[in-house]
C-alpha cells in the first residue's frame, strides 16, 4: 500500500525584488489597496479632465492661439467650411433682409475665403465665356465675319473682379480702422470679414452675366438693376452698423462710395464684355469696289 504520509516543509522565499530579478519570465500578481488605487486613478483622470476643460474653455471663449500667417495651418482655417455653410452664405447674400447683418448672422467669427475665391473665379469665366458667345451672336451673319475666341477677356475679367474683391475691402478696412480709433463706439470688422462679404455679394452677378448672352439691351439692364439692388443692399445693411455713429457727412460719403464702386463694376463689365455694336455691312461691300477702282485707275 502506498505511503500516504506527507512531509510538510516550510521554505522562506526571497523578497519581491530579488525574486523578480531571478525569475524574469515569471508572472507576478500584486494586490494593492483598493482605496489607494481608486485615488490614483481619480487623480490621473482629473488631470486629463482638466486638460479637456482647458481646451473646451479656449474654444468657447475664442482665446485659442492662432497659427502665424506664414504657416500652412493659418490658411487652412480660412478654407475650413462645409457646403452647407457656403450655401447659406450665398443665399444670404442674394436675399437680404432688413435688420439682418450678414456678418453677424452668417459669418460671426468664422469668415472663409473658400466661397469668395470660387465665386470670383466662376464669375470671371462666366463673363469671359458669355462675352464671347454674345459677340458671336451679335456679329453672326455679317459678311467676312469669322469667329475667333477672345481669350484676353479672361485676363481682363480676372483683373477687374479680383482687384475689386481685394482692393476695395482693403481700403474700406483701413478707413474703418482709422475711424474706429477716433470713435471707439463704432463697430469694427476684420479685413477677412470684409473680404468675405464682398466675395459673397458677387454671387448674384453669375446668373445675371449668363442672361447677358441674350442680345437684348432691355433684359441686360433689368438684370443689372436687380443684381445691383440685391447685392448693394447686402453691403449697405452690413456696413451700416459700423458707420452709423460717425458724422453724417462721413456716413454719407462711405455709403455713396460703396454703392458707386459697385455700380461701376457692373456697368463696366457690361460695357467692356457685352457691347452690342454691330459693324456696318456696307463697309464690306464698298471695300472690294474701292479696290477695283484703284486698280483700274493705275
Amino acid at each position: 500500500m502506498a505511503n500516504t504520509d506527507f512531509h510538510l516543509q516550510f521554505q522562506e522565499f526571497e523578497d519581491e525584488q530579488g525574486f523578480t530579478e531571478n525569475n524574469q519570465g515569471a508572472t507576478t500578481v500584486t494586490i494593492d489597496d483598493p482605496i489607494k488605487s481608486r485615488k490614483q486613478r481619480k487623480a490621473t483622470g482629473t488631470a486629463f479632465e482638466e486638460e479637456d476643460d482647458d481646451d473646451k474653455t479656449e474654444l468657447l471663449s475664442g482665446q485659442r492661439k492662432s497659427a502665424p500667417f506664414w504657416t500652412f495651418e493659418y490658411y487652412q482655417t480660412l478654407f475650413d467650411v462645409d457646403s452647407h455653410q457656403v450655401k447659406n452664405r450665398i443665399v444670404g447674400s442674394i436675399l437680404p433682409w432688413p435688420g439682418k447683418n450678414f456678418i453677424e448672422v452668417y459669418l460671426r467669427s468664422n469668415p472663409d475665403l473658400y466661397g469668395p475665391f470660387w465665386i470670383c473665379a466662376t464669375l470671371v469665366f462666366a463673363i469671359a465665356v458669355s462675352g464671347n458667345i454674345s459677340s458671336f451672336l451679335v456679329h453672326q451673319g455679317q459678311p467676312k465675319f469669322r469667329y475667333v475666341p477672345d481669350f484676353s477677356k479672361v485676363t481682363m475679367a480676372a483683373t477687374a473682379i479680383y482687384s475689386y474683391a481685394w482692393l476695395v475691402p482693403l481700403a474700406l478696412w483701413g478707413f474703418l480702422t482709422w475711424r474706429n480709433r477716433k470713435i471707439t463706439s463704432l463697430v469694427s470688422y476684420s479685413f477677412l470679414q470684409i473680404v468675405c462679404v464682398y466675395g459673397y455679394s458677387l454671387s448674384i452677378y453669375i446668373p445675371a452675366v449668363i442672361l447677358w448672352i441674350i442680345p437684348n439691351e432691355g433684359l441686360r439692364w433689368c438684370s443689372i438693376v436687380v443684381a445691383l439692388c440685391l447685392s448693394g443692399s447686402v453691403l449697405v445693411l452690413t456696413f451700416w452698423p459700423a458707420i452709423r455713429d460717425d458724422k453724417p457727412r462721413i456716413t454719407t460719403a462711405i455709403i455713396s462710395t460703396i454703392v458707386i464702386l459697385h455700380v461701376l463694376l457692373a456697368v463696366g463689365c457690361k460695357a467692356c464684355f457685352f457691347s452690342t455694336y454691330e459693324m456696318d455691312p456696307s463697309k464690306y461691300h464698298n471695300e472690294p469696289s474701292t479696290a477695283t477702282n484703284t486698280s483700274s485707275t493705275n
